[in-house]
């Protein structure tokens, strides 16, 4: 039998409590992937057969015309991590029907992802074509090379990058175009106006939360860091 939630008012959530909505509720959330299936269907075949465990021509020629991917990590307790990396298209390397290279273009130097990779050795990749509706996903191992001859050949961002993400490939598979349909994702006329959504500048300053700096002073260091920064 399917184990359903009791009910849980927010209102008798103490407000200072961090996380306790979310004990509540998982309190009474599912545990067993039997449960899962008495409210889903089975997959089609279609679905089923879609997952490869090789980058094969069709796969390679996707990632040659991809400029954006999202990399998925977790370190070794489980925390997880999505980041998006983006660049000319093909700005990810094949280097053989199992094996990826995805340069790093150095950024705000956290190094989140590489960390990750180094506690947990896996990684997932969702690779992105603006203004298509097609996505390739891609799970493996993984691991962080510095080695230079690689490094010499993944130019993709303007020189050759300080480190590598090296992936194995495991599995491969091509999602439907239902999520950026439904979102769209690549229609102008449906997307909101600016002034509808924070921008990065007013979620960053509040992320900050110093008196000293103004929104005015943010813009001005974002637009310092794409003109003069670029990496």
């Amino acid at each position: 039998m399917t184990t359903t939630p009791e009910s849980v008012s927010p209102s008798t959530i103490a407000p200072d409590a961090p996380g306790s909505l979310f004990a509540a509720l998982r309190a009474g959330a599912l545990t067993d992937p039997d449960q899962l299936r008495e409210i889903y269907e089975q997959p089609g075949d279609h679905a089923r057969r879609k997952q490869v465990d090789h980058l094969h021509e069709v796969a390679r020629r996707l990632i040659a015309c991809s400029s954006l991917v999202f990399v998925a990590s977790s370190d070794a307790a489980g925390r997880c991590d999505v980041s998006p990396r983006g660049g000319p298209a093909g700005l990810v390397s094949v280097l053989d029907e199992y094996t990826l290279a995805i340069p790093d273009a150095t950024g705000n130097k956290r190094l989140d992802t590489l960390h990750n990779v180094l506690e947990n050795g896996r990684i997932g990749l969702i690779f992105v074509v603006p203004g298509r509706d097609t996505t390739l996903r891609v799970n493996g191992r993984a691991c962080v090379s510095t080695d230079p001859e690689l490094l010499r050949q993944l130019t993709a961002v303007g020189k050759p990058p300080r480190s590598a993400i090296v992936v194995a490939v495991e599995e491969v598979y091509a999602h439907c175009p239902k999520a950026f349909l439904r979102g769209s994702a690549w229609k102008p006329e449906n997307w909101l106006a600016k002034d509808a959504q924070p921008t990065s500048a007013e979620i960053t300053l509040s992320h900050l939360r110093d008196d000293a700096l103004t929104i005015e002073m943010i813009e001005q260091n974002e637009r310092e860091a794409l003109l003069y920064r670029y990496e």
